[in-house]
């Protein structure tokens, strides 16, 4: 008999209901087999467009929503879009032209309510198509649906549309222009056209946009056998004529087709200077640098506050920065500056302050929180999906398609040095230290702090153990912790800044031994050391996390300040060459350069930089061999903190670097450069 329960009333249940299941797939095959007929050996006949359309769609009709529901990716994003830019639009009319069974329609349910629109056309020239609709707005009993049998070309409903969309049907129209220009004639001035299709590039595209020529002739010719044309013409005529906000282009698999991924895209525009003065930088399509497919740094790795007691900014600053976490990008348009360009040449990094930034312009401070302050969130696909894609760019898209599990494992915990700092949590666990760690990271006062760490047995080894045993453990955890891989990978710590370290003559262990002790005998993690209490616990608390994320500066943000952010995904020097800057933060960039890379960057700072305007650093050497370059390139350099100074054991609330400058530009060279 084995498990129990198997000779009882309901043993046959399983076995009839698998019975069922096989039927039902059965089915589903058959009509599978129906729509591939259709499309591999059925050819168009007519003698006008409408019906070569009926030809090749009335056999397969009634087949056609579930095939392509695993054919036509790119409906639910350009739905996603489309819906979050009209959510707040009242008695919005759309127009879907080349609607056919109205599918669309369903889909669009998902993301924003049906009643919110006054109207709904569902157009198409195919007959059986419309009559599937029919049945459909029937059936669902949608009250303000309209299926309307008519021209693309020529249907124009009676009032303004607030949205028109073009689902994987302009490339079914021949006149392709006509249609295009009609909608265009219609639409609101604050609407919208989305499309979404199969695609290939020309042989000069847009970079994300670009194929091989044996991709191009393949997939072009492909589709010409069922009278679709997928050629570059028609997304090149909707840029020609619209002003492009958002573009993502992907591929997909193609049912009952092995290996195979057919390329498609999603468009989304609107009338040329209908938002004038609004800013909108989805639109941006670029080709991103080649870098490790992930970030180095979850948060910024550097204290903001020793930055504001130097930069001394004001209300007319254009200040420059590297990216890296986003947090310090955020942190500066708080302070009320002019412009913060933030750029890395690492489009994770790039992504993860889009996010950040984009969440905070389109959802409440309880999600922005969950995602940023805890680090995780149970809704995050469905936040992402409905009301963050649609507003950021491609590349930042196609990272975190495939990245929100961070937001469920931990965010904190991912990317380099958060695997790093997970690494210390299960050492930590290993070693029976759990307790020891969360007791440190929620000491109250900074008094209890000190005598934990004190206590801490591998603190009071180092610190008294017997000299030559500590040498040897210390070498053994050199090699194998704090090797220049783990440097590296883990920490963002690259083979020249390690170099630089070791030409002090300081050890690897002693830099960081300075680094922790400080911090534990001088900063209290938990209402004030944001850094090292996210390391330590894998989230940020409201008394200690950067401040975009406390409620007060989140408003600010979303009020208006974040319109003064410009993201870039590419090099700090061609940023530096685009304009002209009052401060500009290096962090530890120049330390990772050969000397001809420094001397390039430092001559740049001496053209780019306004007499007056402000240069920071910080570098892992007491005296960084660039400060000469800097002085001679028409600057006055003041080292503001070193190590090596009995004031200086403990620097900021990182204390992870030598050494901290500040580098003013003269109003004249003075024959320096």
């Amino acid at each position: 008999m084995g498990r129990g329960g198997e000779g009882g009333p309901t043993a046959g249940l399983p076995r009839k209901m698998s019975f069922e299941k096989l039927k039902e797939i059965g089915g589903n095959v058959k009509q599978d087999l129906i729509v591939l007929k259709s499309m591999w050996f059925s050819r168009s006949k007519g003698e006008d467009h409408a019906s070569r359309l009926e030809s090749f769609y009335s056999p397969q009709a009634h087949a056609y929503d579930r095939f392509r529901a695993s054919f036509l990716w790119g409906r639910q994003p350009m739905l996603a879009t489309t819906s979050a830019r009209i959510r707040d639009v009242e008695d919005a009319v759309w127009v879907d032209l080349g609607g056919g069974t109205g599918e669309n329609v369903d889909m669009m349910s998902e993301y924003i309510p049906l009643k919110h629109f006054k109207a709904i056309y569902i157009v198409d020239l195919c007959h059986s198509l419309c009559e599937q609709a029919k049945k459909k707005v029937e059936q669902k009993g949608w009250k303000n649906v309209y299926v309307v049998e008519a021209d693309a070309c020529e249907f124009a409903p009676s009032t303004k549309a607030d949205l028109v969309t073009f689902s994987y049907s302009l490339s079914m129209i021949p006149p392709f222009h006509s249609a295009v220009d009609k909608a265009i004639s219609y639409l609101s001035k604050s609407g919208y056209v989305g499309v979404c299709d199969f695609y290939v590039s020309s042989k000069y595209d847009l970079p994300l946009r670009q194929m091989s020529w044996f991709r191009r002739f393949f997939w072009r010719s492909i589709f010409d056998t069922d009278n679709i044309d997928i050629g570059p013409e028609r997304r090149n005529y909707l840029d020609h004529n619209m002003e492009r906000v958002w573009e993502y282009n992907g591929q997909g698999s193609i049912p009952y087709v092995p290996y195979l991924r057919a390329p498609w895209y999603v468009w989304v525009g609107r009338l040329k200077d209908a938002h004038a003065g609004y800013t909108d930088h989805e639109a941006k399509v670029e080709a991103p640098p080649l870098f490790p497919p992930t970030f180095l740094y979850n948060m910024s790795w550097e204290d903001p506050e020793a930055d504001m007691d130097v930069l001394e900014l004001s209300e007319n600053d254009r200040l420059l920065t590297l990216t890296s976490g986003g947090c310090n990008s955020l942190n500066l348009l708080l302070q009320g500056v002019k412009e913060v360009v933030s750029v890395d040449c690492n489009p994770a990094q790039t992504a993860l302050l889009e996010l950040k930034a984009t969440a905070i312009a389109r959802l409440p401070y309880e999600d922005v929180w969950k995602m940023f302050g805890e680090g995780r969130h149970p809704q995050i696909d469905r936040i992402y999906r409905h009301h963050l894609a649609p507003f950021m760019t491609e590349v930042s898209n196609k990272f975190w398609n495939n990245k929100l599990y961070h937001f469920e494992r931990g965010l904190y915990y991912s990317g380099c040095m958060g695997k790093l700092c997970w690494a210390f949590r299960i050492l930590c666990s290993l070693c029976g230290m759990t307790g020891t760690r969360l007791r440190l990271a929620n000491a109250k006062t900074l008094e209890e702090q000190r005598e934990i760490w004190n206590k801490i047995w591998m603190v009071r080894f180092f610190k008294y153990g017997p000299p030559f045993l500590v040498w040897i453990v210390l070498k053994f955890l050199t090699w194998i912790f704090l090797n220049r891989f783990v440097l590296w990978f883990g920490g963002g710590v690259p083979t020249k800044q390690y170099k630089l370290i070791q030409k002090d003559g300081i050890s690897i262990s002693s830099y960081l031994a300075r680094t922790f002790d400080g911090v534990a005998q001088h900063s209290h993690l938990r209402t004030h050391n944001l850094f090292y209490y996210s390391q330590l616990m894998g989230r940020y608390n409201k008394e200690s996390c950067p401040e975009y994320l406390k409620e007060a500066n989140f408003e600010r943000l979303k009020a208006g300040l974040l319109a003064n952010l410009t993201i870039s995904t590419g090099f700090f020097n061609d940023e530096l060459k685009a304009r002209k800057y009052t401060k500009v933060i290096l962090m530890d960039h120049v330390d990772w350069m050969d000397p001809e890379a420094a001397q390039n960057v430092v001559q740049l700072l001496g053209r780019q930089v306004l007499p007056g305007g402000r240069v920071i650093w910080r570098s892992a050497s007491l005296c960084p061999p660039y400060v000469a370059m800097m002085e001679s390139a028409g600057f006055d350099v003041k080292c503001v903190q070193r190590a090596d100074r009995p004031d200086c054991y403990y620097m900021d609330r990182v204390n992870m670097y030598n050494s901290f400058y500040v580098a003013v530009r003269r109003a004249s060279l003075g024959g320096g450069n």
